[in-house]
């Protein structure tokens, strides 16, 4: 497979869970030999639409297709065979902790081959060479640091020679100097190895470090799918110039600055939805019609009437 060539392609994926829309009408590809980093705030299909990826659940409409094979019309026997030429580095690094660092990744091979004892263990060498890891071979997950078993469990990811990787927030539990070098190992991998990486963060320095591009997810929906360098140019707009910029953009803007302000924080939920909710109440029968009311002074408020009202005597004798 020649750098460049579509390894991921996704049309017009469609998920629901009950009545909830999860992902609304995705359209995304994944070229061979370069990062492609999957964001967004949280709740917004990011791990779903990673699911999907790895053939773990059935879009409702639309299609993946990994390697050229749609994933929705294959049965177990040949969803696995595509499994296997793809990797996955999961969150935590899932190592199994019974089991030393060298086992953990010999354990791939020795399902999935018929490869002689004596190659696989030169391959598990080779694999943790890759990693950085080889010198802790013979150690069980517990004896190692939380970069290393991420370490650990990307020598295992890597270990079929998969032409694509997946990571699962690579960064997370991760101290800066440890996620940093996460980073570069990421970097390094897929120009050495020419594989297709697709990344699942919310770290945005990470996020910039390792993107050739970058989609951002909001509500189960495509706000942008670029460049790394258009947005860092929108991450970079002056504040004074927002309204050159349309609401998605803006909001976009704000997650990539991480600002407390602006869009995406803007509250859209029906006013009282808190009062009604906690009370059973209209919260405009509380406050005059107003949603913002003082918790200081209520003056001329019958506090023991206004109890009663709510939460009948038995409430009222408690106060």
């Amino acid at each position: 497979m020649k750098s460049g060539d579509v390894v991921i392609e996704i049309t017009d994926l469609v998920k629901r869970f009950g009545d909830q829309t999860v992902l609304d009408g995705v359209n995304m590809e994944v070229h061979q030999g370069e990062i492609v980093v999957v964001m967004g705030g949280s709740g917004c299909g990011k791990s779903t639409l990673l699911r999907h990826m790895v053939g773990s659940l059935q879009p409702n409409a639309g299609t993946v297709q990994i390697l050229g094979q749609d994933l929705s019309v294959l049965d177990e026997a040949q969803l696995n065979q595509v499994r296997k030429q793809f990797g996955i580095l999961f969150q935590s690094g899932a190592l199994f902790n019974s089991m030393s660092v060298a086992d953990n990744v010999a354990l791939i091979l020795e399902e999935h081959t018929s490869l002689d004892g004596s190659i696989i263990e030169m391959m598990v060498k080779i694999k943790l060479e890759l990693v950085g890891l080889r010198e802790a071979a013979n150690k069980f997950p517990s004896q190692i640091s939380g970069g290393m078993k991420k370490r650990a469990g990307l020598a295992r990811a890597l270990a079929l020679d998969p032409k694509i990787l997946f990571y699962d927030e690579p960064s997370a539990g991760l101290d800066p100097v440890t996620s940093a070098s996460i980073d570069q190992l990421m970097i390094d991998l897929t120009q050495k190895l020419g594989v297709a990486s697709v990344v699942v963060t919310h770290e945005m320095d990470s996020a910039f470090t390792i993107a050739d591009r970058m989609v951002m997810l909001h509500q189960g929906r495509v706000l942008m799918n670029d460049t790394r360098e258009a947005f860092e140019e929108l991450r970079d707009h002056p504040a004074e110039r927002l309204d050159e910029l349309d609401e998605s953009k803006q909001l976009i803007r704000q997650f990539l600055r991480g600002d407390a302000d602006g869009p995406m924080t803007e509250s859209s939920a029906v006013e009282g939805a808190y009062a009604a909710d906690l009370l059973g109440v209209d919260n405009s029968k509380l406050t005059g019609g107003r949603s913002i009311q003082t918790t200081r002074v209520v003056p001329n408020m019958d506090r023991p009437g206004l109890i009663r009202r709510l939460f009948g005597r038995r409430g009222a004798s408690h106060s």
